[in-house]
């Protein structure tokens, strides 16, 4: 044999020995429609289905080795997708955002394109303000989760019971965020719309899928094919938790479907493992990988209501843990988990406070952190202390006998102090972000608005009134104008945003107009 010959015969053998690779075989999109002209040009929506397959020996996914698997020996998935691009693709920005839905409904446009006063709510696929088709942004909502979208494969357990292999979830995300910003076609020769489009990957999660994206690196899936999937993270409202798929389940619901509540405090999976982002990039580096740049957004209410305080001081102490320097923290300042026109069931109104303007800022921010470099506004946190008397507080689990949950600290009004101070809250009509009652699932999520007097007798107790505060309508929109220019400084509100704020402010007066004089 030729020394050619043997080189040949040795990388064929290599070939052959080399595991299968993870990949989407197919991508099946099933309409098109438009939808919408923006400042990128128009925009479509393509709906449909992606399909892929798996090696049964990714170590990573438990009980995939057990699961049906088709002629080339592989584990095969699908999943729904919607897909919003610009027409012309040289019109875009370059950015895949990648969003993953939550049980099932699309978050991206609740939380980068919600109008102010109208509070945009997931699931919602309208365009709203449009600001990321603004900026160019293409837009993939990717379904992963049993019982949500998502086509999981399943295996027979020794009792004959069907179970669904739930961390193939994370391998979704995966390999569709690899696809749409590298491939150029799938298996079957379509091409990938985005092909040669695309220079970086932004993933976005709130709550449970926020809790989501920070397994998903934990547990390597940031990685393809040797090259880092996404590069930046934008994780709402996570808390300290991480999401229980890696297992089993028998469906038809999803293992993701819960967590720990005033009911169920020691609900399991959740706070079991790594706390801190601090722990989970350490655990990525340790591997070798480089972690993406992430941004971390906490809300008043997740303090209460999701132990957010165990995501900066760990499992222990009261002391404030260092972030890595691929991460920054962000607390807005009397915010709500979720923000909601009505509160069912619940005894007080719902928080009020529109919180979408720091996704909007906070996103270009990454952006800016991916491309070039451009670091972020620095961490901005609220002031923290324990609350373990306080029934409104949900406490550490028993799992956790060393673990300190804290609340913000609030100033003589009710207000927290400190963290991302929107004008609404610098400015107060009112006192964000308590707790709501009862402490039901829904209720401790919405916080509450306590909207201050108008006025009151002197000496009477109480909160100062709205004429104690503010001499007159001018004065009380000039300080917003002021606070609005502030935050537009610190990094946290848009230009535009603040526009809007400084109009709403001046278009609803807290106090009656003077009588228009007589016409000159």
């Amino acid at each position: 044999m030729t020394p050619l010959a043997r080189l040949a015969a040795a990388l064929l053998l290599a070939g052959l020995a080399s595991p299968a690779a993870a990949k989407v075989t197919r991508l099946e999109i099933t309409t098109k429609q438009p939808y919408g002209s923006f400042r990128a040009g128009d925009y479509q929506r393509w709906d449909g289905r992606i399909h892929g397959e798996l090696p049964p020996d990714a170590g990573t996914i438990p009980d995939l080795e057990k699961a049906t698997r088709n002629t080339r020996g592989m584990v095969e998935y699908a999943a729904r997708i919607i897909l919003f691009l610009p027409t012309d693709p040289a019109r875009g920005n370059g950015a895949l955002l990648l969003d993953v839905p939550n049980r099932g409904k699309p978050y991206a446009n609740a939380l980068y394109n919600s109008p102010r006063g109208l509070p945009s709510q997931s699931g919602n696929l309208e365009p709203g303000t449009g600001f990321l088709e603004d900026q160019g942004f293409a837009i993939a909502e990717v379904h992963w989760e049993l019982g949500q979208g998502a086509e999981l494969p399943a295996f027979t357990d020794a009792e004959g019971k069907r179970r669904f292999v739930e961390g193939v979830g994370f391998a979704i995300i995966r390999d569709a965020g690899d696809f749409l910003a590298h491939a150029a076609a799938d298996a079957t020769g379509t091409p990938n719309p985005l092909a040669g489009r695309i220079s970086r990957a932004l993933a976005s999660g709130k709550s449970q899928d926020g809790r989501f994206l920070k397994t998903f690196l934990l547990h390597g899936f940031n990685q393809a094919e040797g090259r880092r999937v996404f590069d930046g993270m934008h994780v709402f409202v996570s808390g300290a938790g991480l999401l229980p798929i890696l297992r089993s389940g028998t469906g038809p619901g999803s293992s993701a479907d819960g967590a720990p509540s005033f009911a169920q405090p020691e609900f399991p999976g959740v706070h079991d493992g790594p706390l801190t982002i601090g722990e989970i990039v350490a655990k990525a580096e340790a591997r070798g990988e480089v972690p993406p740049k992430m941004l971390l957004i906490n809300t008043q209410v997740d303090y209460y209501s999701i132990r957010a305080s165990l995501g900066r001081t760990g499992a222990r102490g009261t002391a404030d843990l260092p972030l890595p320097a691929n991460v920054r923290m962000y607390d807005v300042a009397g915010a709500a988990h979720a923000t909601v026109p009505r509160a069912e069931g619940c005894s007080l109104p719902p928080g009020r406070l529109d919180w979408a303007p720091v996704a909007r800022a906070t996103l270009l921010h990454l952006d800016r952190w991916v491309t070039g470099n451009v670091a972020p506004p620095p961490t901005t946190l609220m002031p923290l202390e324990p609350a373990p008397e306080d029934p409104t507080v949900l406490q550490a689990p028993k799992a956790l006998p060393e673990a300190v949950v804290q609340v913000p600290r609030r100033d003589a009004d009710g207000n927290a102090v400190g963290g991302i101070r929107l004008p609404d809250i610098a400015v107060p009509l009112g006192v964000h972000g308590a707790q709501n009652q009862p402490p039901s699932f829904s209720c401790s999520l919405v916080g509450t608005y306590l909207a201050f007097p108008q006025g009151r007798a002197p000496g009477s107790p109480g909160p100062a009134s709205l004429a104690e505060r503010y001499r007159d309508n001018a004065d009380y929109v000039n300080r917003i104008r002021t606070a609005a220019a502030a935050a537009v400084q610190e990094g946290f509100l848009l230009p535009e945003d603040a526009a809007v704020i400084v109009n709403d402010a001046a278009a609803s007066p807290i106090f009656a107009r003077a009588p228009a004089g007589p016409p000159r």
